[in-house]
């Protein structure tokens, strides 16, 4: 068990937004949201599954709804431990930790707020280890564990509680019901036992989210080395440099969609094209994929090393494309019929990002 710094919490809002692979949200309003919580009702321990009753009851919390809605329309707080209360009093249990779904994005930080708020640890896992746009998309649906029931709750305090036969029905009625609440909402699913996040869940996320922002605020300081060191670090590549000179992006049916197309700063006949659904998908080069889901594709700021998120892009920026690879515990029965290029509609295969060249 560790006490949360305010340090920590810049390099994991950081961390974070990397992770989020251009979605999730930006976590500057859950890192606000968080020190809010903490300077209120004290600090955050983080925890490992081990330090707790293995049959005690984990909930998630996060938010649910499409990232460039944030920008006009950002949380207002309250709806996050709703849906947390509203969960633990229909399972009929106390609840002894809360657990981010996705380590990627603001739904990393929201949860530290709910918890300090609740008085509860925040256990050092979760079921992606970046961010993904539909919330059967987890480790979880793998080892068969279900995302319902789940509560969802809205800014106005109206309550819902969803029963379904799969998560992917739970993720259909989920998103339309998003909608009617405002294009956003604060969500608890996946609720399961200590001992099953042990066995389940992407061990240490939380604390790798904190050491990657502290490798990238390395780079973005200018310290001699630290883009090679947060490289190795990842296991990632710097695979494409350029100019952005296109950009569709729309929102539509509860998601963030589009497209952005990106010149070689040195090739201008070398082209990126990169695929947007709340996250960075497929990055495709002359037609060929170069990164694909679900390994994460990163947009830096080419000056300062900023990660730019989809919300954020514009014309004319000059940036890098990283690649990284998907948490180990994604390589298992299941995972491209899930989370592969093919479930996201593109005709194409998976080919790890590690056998690549730089």
């Amino acid at each position: 068990m560790r006490e949360l710094n305010l340090a920590d919490l810049d390099d994991m809002a950081l961390g974070a937004t990397l992770l989020g692979a251009g979605g999730g949200g930006d976590p500057y309003i859950g890192r606000l949201m968080a020190v809010q919580a903490i300077e209120t009702y004290g600090a955050v321990q983080i925890v490992e599954p081990s330090e707790l009753d293995p049959d005690g009851l984990v909930v998630t919390v996060a938010g649910i709804g499409a990232p460039t809605v944030l920008i006009e329309k950002p949380p207002a707080g309250p709806e996050f431990v709703g849906a947390a209360l509203a969960l633990a009093k229909y399972l009929g249990k106390e609840p002894v930790a809360i657990m981010p779904i996705e380590v990627g994005g603001l739904n990393t930080l929201i949860p530290l707020a709910a918890a300090a708020e609740m008085g509860l640890p925040v256990i050092d896992a979760d079921s992606m280890r970046r961010a993904f746009p539909q919330i059967e998309m987890t480790t979880f649906t793998l080892a068969g564990i279900t995302a319902s029931p789940m509560s969802m709750v809205d800014i106005n305090g109206n309550v819902v509680i969803i029963s379904t036969t799969t998560n992917q029905v739970a993720e259909k009625l989920a998103r339309a019901l998003m909608i009617e609440m405002g294009m956003g909402a604060g969500i608890s699913l996946y609720s399961m036992s200590v001992a099953e996040v042990a066995k389940h869940g992407i061990q240490g996320s939380m604390s790798y989210c904190v050491d990657l922002g502290r490798k990238l605020s390395a780079v973005q300081r200018g310290e001699h080395g630290a883009f090679d060191k947060f490289l190795d670090f990842a296991e990632g590549k710097r695979v494409f440099s350029g100019k952005i000179i296109d950009l569709d992006r729309r929102t539509t049916a509860g998601f963030a969609r589009g497209t952005v197309v990106i010149e070689h700063l040195e090739d201008p006949t070398r082209i990126m094209r990169i695929e947007i659904q709340n996250e960075f998908l497929m990055a495709f080069e002359d037609g060929k994929p170069i990164i694909t889901t679900p390994d994460l594709i990163c947009i830096l700021d080419h000056e300062n090393a900023g990660p730019i998120t989809t919300e954020t892009l514009a014309f004319g920026q000059r940036v890098d494309v990283v690649g990284l690879p998907c948490a180990p515990e994604w390589h298992q029965p299941g995972m491209l019929e899930l989370v592969g290029p093919r479930v996201f509609g593109y005709d194409a295969e998976y080919r790890s990002i590690k056998g690549r060249n730089a």
